[in-house]
């Protein structure tokens, strides 16, 4: 059988069993084993257990457990409440301030948790009802939600970069420096349309309520103290203080990505005590519960994702495919937008994990042979699979927001983030006419970095 048979029957069978329902894990791993049982001497049956070993024997993916328990500390507190109430506080008096407040609240919790559903689920919880009572939209409300909840597969610590650097071998403080500026972007973009959608929310209120209709919610002004101003403070100092305290800790020299995580993780526990008395076991509990079952659901997708690439690679299936793309002689955008166009077609359908881990044996050598920077091609890729997060038929945040704000009919909660998907491929533009937005923080602190 040729390499061009064997690829297709491979790529057929894990199309076949995915659409099956089996969970994603599972299917790779069958997938895996019924091609290492065809194709491969039968010893390497006997070889499994410590293939998937040696494959997740990296330093690196430590990081993940960790990462996930200081997500899960602040995740199940209050801050992400805490955190949204202090910036409308302050924010409310700029037209559409609520909006922004939301949206810097979930870029600043994203890049506390590094998980997208963690952000959706405690900002959205109590910022979704505060929007829709002071007359937001459903749409608006919760596709700024939904939107800004992708702000946690790109801000670190993003899981999703961690396992870019171990498919990619790339560094991991590079890809966690280049994530800033771009999310940073997004945040801007997302908050700046959450502004605008706003003024046209409230032109229309004001008109309606001109023509003798019923004065809207939304045309309603809150006030707030300077007192009430300065006690909003204190609930979100030390969580940001946490938050540069980790990245002073990584790049300042001072502790490994692995050293950071376990610190991080600590120093949230430590703070959720201290701050709303979760020392208990009954407070805990829910806490280590969360990151054991998300960590081993996690750890087992790159197990079998790693199993499912170590078949291809010993198969010469991702080498053919590499070969073949670099034979069609393509010009470098040519090659990146059908790339792109892959990657989105399959957010679709899978998850940001199994997407790297799946694709990474085939995309990235073309990529190299054209002189993309592995760094930046990193940081595009999840401002990609962004957009796989709020569109159908998978759309992890948009299920999210569903469960915790069951009023918002499903249809709204679609329309809603579409224009947050014009915003996400125009960040991509972006990034693609000016790659310094990625590549320029990590240059500047760690030293240009060597092509390879």
């Amino acid at each position: 059988m040729t390499t061009l048979q064997l690829g297709l029957l491979y790529g057929g069978a894990t199309l076949l069993i995915l659409f099956s329902g089996m969970p994603i894990a599972f299917a790779l791993g069958t997938v895996a084993t019924l091609f290492m049982l065809a194709f491969m001497p039968h010893a390497s049956l006997d070889s499994i257990t410590q293939n998937v070993f040696e494959e997740m024997a990296s330093i690196t993916l430590l990081t993940i457990p960790l990462f996930i328990l200081k997500g899960a500390a602040i995740g199940k507190s209050r801050a992400g409440r805490d955190l949204y109430s202090a910036l409308h506080v302050w924010l409310h008096r700029i037209p559409g301030g609520l909006g922004i407040a939301v949206t810097l609240a979930c870029g600043l919790f994203a890049a506390m948790a590094g998980s997208s559903a963690a952000t959706c689920s405690a900002i959205g919880s109590s910022a979704i009802p505060e929007m829709r009572e002071r007359g937001y939209s459903a749409r608006l409300s919760a596709g700024l939600v939904a939107a800004g909840g992708t702000l946690g597969i790109l801000l670190p610590p993003s899981i999703t970069l961690i396992l870019y650097a171990v498919a990619a071998e790339q560094s991991l403080g590079r890809l966690f420096l280049a994530g800033i500026w771009p999310g940073i972007m997004l945040v801007v973009l997302f908050a700046t349309y959450g502004m605008f959608r706003y003024n046209y929310e409230h032109r229309r209120a004001l008109a309606h309520a001109d023509a003798g209709g019923e004065r809207a919610r939304i045309l309603q002004v809150d006030s707030y103290t300077l007192r009430e101003r300065l006690l909003a403070i204190p609930r979100v100092l030390p969580f940001l203080i946490l938050l540069i305290g980790v990245m002073l800790a990584l790049y300042g020299g001072f502790a490994t990505p692995s050293e950071t995580a376990g610190l991080g993780a600590v120093l949230a526990l430590i703070l959720i005590a201290v701050i709303y008395g979760a020392w208990g076991i009954s407070d805990l509990k829910p806490i280590f519960a969360s990151t054991l079952s998300e960590s081993t659901m996690l750890m087992v997708i790159v197990g079998m994702s790693l199993l499912y690439s170590y078949v291809m690679s010993y198969l010469h299936i991702s080498q053919g495919a590499a070969e073949w793309i670099v034979s069609l002689h393509l010009s470098r955008w040519v090659l990146f937008a059908a790339i792109v166009l892959l990657v989105v077609v399959l957010g679709f359908f899978l998850p940001p994990v199994s997407i790297i881990l799946m694709t990474a044996p085939i995309i990235l050598p073309p990529l190299r042979s054209e002189g993309f920077d592995l760094i930046w091609f990193g940081v595009v890729m999840s401002v990609v699979m962004e957009m796989g997060l709020i569109h159908p038929p998978v759309g992890l945040n948009i299920f999210v927001i569903n469960k915790i704000a069951p009023d918002i009919r499903l249809g709204d909660i679609i329309w809603g983030t579409l224009p947050f998907v014009f915003l996400i491929m125009l960040a991509v533009v972006l990034l693609c006419v000016f790659p310094e937005i990625a590549t320029g923080l990590p240059d500047h602190v760690m030293g240009k970095a060597i092509a390879r």
